[in-house]
């Protein structure tokens, strides 16, 4: 068994993986302030709310997009179970070609949720993660990563909408019943759901056509559930994707 961990811009999650079975999966916030002995007692409560067996981990796995919490992570991890992290980056096997114009930028969570993507959905494929950041990630059919798009993600986005309007709200991000909503609050919630929707809906026309062949989809993070039910083209919603790839990262590193 390991412990895989994605650490994102607005959360930490982890997840324990036997034989490629997902068995737990745990989200906490991701605090830059916080040390890594917070993060030990953090994790290791977890670890006893969820019966987690440390004694049976053979060993870690993280992807991170946030520096700092890279390193307080990894030492918490270090220190409640004695096993050190192996860190998605430079030097590790992929499996996959980069081929953009600077390799060593690419986000740990895109190269995982490519990795992902090729074992589970078939190629080329598109992958969306839809958090923080709204990021589409371009797999053709040889195994290379050709790049992408990144957009402000749904709730920032409507964050500083309300924060710098004297007028507009704070809203959920929900689908209304129809795109022509009536109150301010509907209209809010349609341009963030099926304005989403119609904009992915367009990067996966472009990204086909670019490309001169159809795609699978596949869709991750916290809000990729409310958004992509909306779209028009099939896209499959994968909760579970980065640990996926986490595990496969694993399994090609071990040694």
């Amino acid at each position: 068994m390991i412990l895989a961990i994605d650490v994102g811009n607005s959360h930490v999650v982890l997840g324990s993986i036997e034989d490629g079975k997902i068995l737990n999966v745990i989200r906490i916030k991701t605090d830059l302030k916080d040390t890594w002995a917070e993060y030990a007692i953090k994790i290791d409560q977890l670890f006893e709310i969820f019966d987690f067996d440390k004694s049976g981990l053979e060993g870690a796995i993280i992807a991170s997009v946030v520096p700092p919490v890279t390193a307080a992570i990894t030492e918490a991890v270090k220190k409640i179970t004695g096993k050190d992290c192996l860190v998605v980056g430079p030097g590790i096997k992929t499996g996959l070609n980069l081929k953009i114009d600077d390799p060593a930028t690419v986000g740990a969570d895109l190269v995982v949720g490519g990795v992902a993507a090729i074992a589970s959905y078939g190629l080329p494929s598109i992958v969306l993660d839809l958090g923080t950041a709204t990021t589409i990630t371009v797999i053709d059919r040889n195994r290379s990563f050709i790049g992408g798009a990144i957009i402000p993600g749904v709730d920032l986005s409507f964050s500083a909408l309300s924060a710098g309007t004297s007028l507009l709200p704070a809203i959920s991000i929900s689908a209304p019943e129809k795109v022509i909503s009536t109150n301010t609050v509907d209209c809010m919630r349609s341009g963030a759901v099926f304005g989403t929707a119609a904009m992915i809906d367009g990067m996966i026309d472009r990204i086909e056509e670019e490309l001169g062949e159809p795609c699978t989809v596949v869709a991750t993070g916290g809000l990729a559930g409310r958004i992509t039910p909306c779209c028009r083209h099939a896209v499959a919603l994968d909760d579970e994707l980065l640990l996926k790839g986490l595990w496969i990262l694993w399994e090609k590193n071990r040694a």
